[in-house]
């Protein structure tokens, strides 16, 4: 009898919750994880879980920074962004999701323990309230200031 593939299983969960959810990023994460583990090419976890967290970020980054590079975002809107209270109020929050941001990843790598509820958390946030994936790093860094560690 072969054995039950219990990540794998896991893997179409997510997928379905994914489709239930219409949200295609994470159907498509999950999707290519579910390839990836059933072509056998398992030692790409291994560095995936080391690096594709950075490589998200850059791609990240690299969205979130495209209207400044092409232009769209001009050196008068910058400027302006220190004269209103909205944007004041928005550079203070883009400063404090960074910060947790950076608690989250320490807590993410020193208590591995917490990653699974984290990803779950994150994961119906995403499927059902139309989030999107970048909540377990915020999750942890909340997490972090609640348990006092980082």
């Amino acid at each position: 009898m072969a054995a039950i593939d219990t990540p794998a299983i896991i893997l179409l969960v997510l997928v379905a919750l994914g489709i239930i959810g219409n949200n295609s990023t994470v159907t498509i994460a999950m999707l290519v994880l579910l390839l990836i583990r059933v072509l056998g090419w398992h030692q790409a976890f291994p560095w995936l879980q080391k690096y594709g967290l950075t490589i998200g970020i850059i791609i990240l980054t690299i969205g979130v920074m495209t209207p400044l590079a092409s232009g769209k975002i001009s050196l008068d809107t910058i400027l302006s962004s220190f004269l209103s209270w909205k944007s004041l109020a928005a550079i203070g929050i883009g400063l404090f999701v960074a910060y947790l941001g950076g608690r989250g990843t320490i807590l993410m790598t020193n208590q591995p323990t917490v990653v699974a509820g984290l990803l779950i958390g994150t994961l119906i946030g995403v499927a059902f309230f139309k989030g999107v994936p970048v909540g377990p790093l915020i999750a942890a860094g909340l997490l972090s200031l609640l348990i006092g560690k980082s």
